[in-house]
């Protein structure tokens, strides 16, 4: 399953999801269906947004697994 790494990027940047919805000008409903992998898609301007507000790459978000273990996803 492919899924984004927010909540663990959020920790690292020390921001909240509430934080994130307001600058991406999103509900907090729809953030947590993305984080929980709850949509069949997502545009390229989500990703774009995502990258600018977590100060990552699209590689740091973006992962494939069978399950979500946020503590491994970001790199000290």
């Amino acid at each position: 399953m492919v899924r984004l790494a927010i909540e663990p990027l959020l920790k690292k940047n020390n921001k909240s999801k509430y934080w994130l919805c307001q600058q991406m000008n999103m509900t907090s409903r729809n953030l947590n269906r993305i984080i929980r992998g709850d949509t069949a898609s997502i545009s390229f301007k989500y990703i774009e947004d995502f990258c600018k507000y977590l100060n990552c790459k699209p590689g740091d978000l973006i992962f494939l697994t069978n399950s979500y273990e946020p503590e491994q996803l970001v790199k000290s």
